[in-house]
């Protein structure tokens, strides 16, 4: 793989963007964004604040004295960092190294009046997508008495932002126990009760006759990963849950479709609707924070439907 210079590095400090109020600060937030390919030659580099924790992930290898000067860069200026940890995502398991500070391995995030299980090291993603925040409030208020369907639901964010926004009945479906079982101790984190919420370990594209006795169904909201070995390609997979819509959904219902293939554009998952939903109408593109800067638009989509009548 080939090695980004010492000096990349160097030029990160003068493109991040720190909290600037001390409620922010309590945020959890990306502070950096290189993914986007808005910042020549730091498409390898994302940085993010879960306080107390700043963690720089790599998908390419630094010298470590660089990342060290970018730690103590951040740490001075994160009030209450106790730790920068570094995640080398170009290795396999996304191994964690302690840079500064102490080892936090497990901590509680706050998005919004929000809060989240965070768990680092354990495995290649933190249990919460930051570039989702605005996808999560507009769940949380769309979702005031609807009864909400949570595909490829991970650690239920955004079953905790339909519980907050009154939602009757929330069910999250995932093929990851241990996702799930985070979910439901995010429920309980945020004193949410557990009685309008269910929980299921299911292959989805084998389940849509379950999804019909559970539903009808109002929202749903459906966020795949873009490809998981064996259960999940979505650009093969997603006309299988468009063109069921019927059978488990209201007829009035509201989608809210993720997109987050690279190789995919928004106008993929649009002619898709049309051809195999038709009755469901585009109205809004949810945008990520304004840090998750886009120059080639290969980044998350976000679009919303609603059944025309």
């Amino acid at each position: 793989m080939r090695k980004i210079a010492m000096s990349t590095l160097a030029q990160l400090p003068q493109h991040i963007q720190l909290p600037k109020t001390a409620a922010d600060l309590q945020q959890a937030q990306r502070l950096f964004h290189g993914r986007g390919h808005a910042y020549a030659d730091l498409q390898h580099v994302t940085i993010d604040w879960l306080p107390p924790v700043a963690l720089i992930t790599l998908f390419a290898p630094e010298p470590l004295a660089a990342v060290e000067i970018l730690a103590d860069y951040l740490l001075p200026r994160l009030a209450d960092c106790k730790s920068v940890q570094l995640q080398h995502r170009y290795l396999l398991s996304g191994p964690i190294d302690i840079i500064r500070g102490e080892t936090i391995n497990r901590l509680v995030v706050q998005e919004d009046h929000l809060l989240f299980n965070i768990h680092l090291g354990q495995t290649r993603n933190t249990g919460l997508f930051l570039d989702m925040r605005n996808g999560r409030r507009w769940a949380q208020e769309q979702s005031a008495n609807k009864r909400v369907l949570n595909l490829f639901a991970y650690t239920c964010g955004f079953s905790v932002a339909a519980i907050a926004g009154n939602a009757r009945s929330v069910l999250n479906v995932d093929m990851s126990s241990t996702a799930l079982s985070v979910g439901r101790e995010n429920h309980r984190l945020n004193k949410q009760t557990l009685d309008r919420v269910r929980f299921e370990k299911l292959d989805i594209f084998k389940s849509f006759s379950r999804f019909k006795k559970r539903g009808p169904f109002d929202l749903l909201i459906c966020d795949p990963p873009t490809l998981q070995k064996g259960s999940v390609d979505i650009a093969k997979d997603y006309p299988k849950i468009l063109r069921r819509l019927d059978q488990f959904m209201a007829p009035d219902a509201t989608l809210l479709l993720c997109l987050n293939a690279p190789e995919l554009s928004r106008n993929y998952l649009l002619k898709l609707v049309a051809e195999l939903a038709p009755k469901y109408t585009y109205t809004e593109e949810i945008k990520p924070p304004e840090v998750y800067r886009e120059a080639q638009a290969k980044g998350l989509k976000i679009l919303c439907f609603e059944a025309s009548q």
